[in-house]
């Protein structure tokens, strides 16, 4: 059986400590920059994130940030727990609906599926695949090999008729 020690620890070390870490900070504040002396504006630099396409010519990792953006957007929306709205986002962005997968939105029963899974076959070898739902909790996308014969999820999954 593995135990835990606690050590109380005393008003003095903690003292201590917040002082030291306040003199270690005022250490890390320089002086500030002096302003251009010429009369040419000063160079900006942003970082502004590369833009999320479709890719039908890239591979299943190139295309998994705009299958993971699209699925979030569903997510964050009030059609989360319809695995129609993920079907429909991912086709809206590009990806063909001929090649989906998507569970069932409700369990035997009619209640509220705990995990919702939809699925992308891509190429001959992988697949995009996310999750959602109670059951996770959040958005969860990834690569993942082809199962047999082309498929993607395992167990039942819903016609795609629509």
């Amino acid at each position: 059986m593995l135990r835990r020690s606690v050590i109380p620890v005393t008003r003095a070390v903690v003292g201590a400590s917040a002082v030291a870490a306040a003199l270690v900070l005022a250490g890390c504040v320089g002086d500030p920059e002096p302003s251009p002396t010429s009369g040419s504006p000063s160079p900006t630099v942003t970082d502004a994130p590369a833009e999320v396409v479709f890719l039908p010519d890239g591979s299943a990792d190139d295309n998994l940030p705009i299958f993971a953006q699209t699925a979030k957007g569903v997510w964050e929306s009030e059609q989360r727990g319809e695995g129609r709205a993920y079907v429909d986002a991912l086709v809206a962005v590009g990806f063909d609906k001929a090649a989906m997968q998507v569970t069932n939105d409700q369990s035997t029963v009619g209640n509220a599926a705990e995990s919702l899974m939809f699925s992308v076959r891509w190429g001959d070898s992988e697949c995009l695949i996310g999750q959602v739902g109670p059951s996770t909790g959040q958005l969860v996308t990834q690569v993942m090999p082809q199962l047999a014969e082309g498929r993607c999820l395992i167990g039942a999954t819903r016609a795609i008729d629509w």
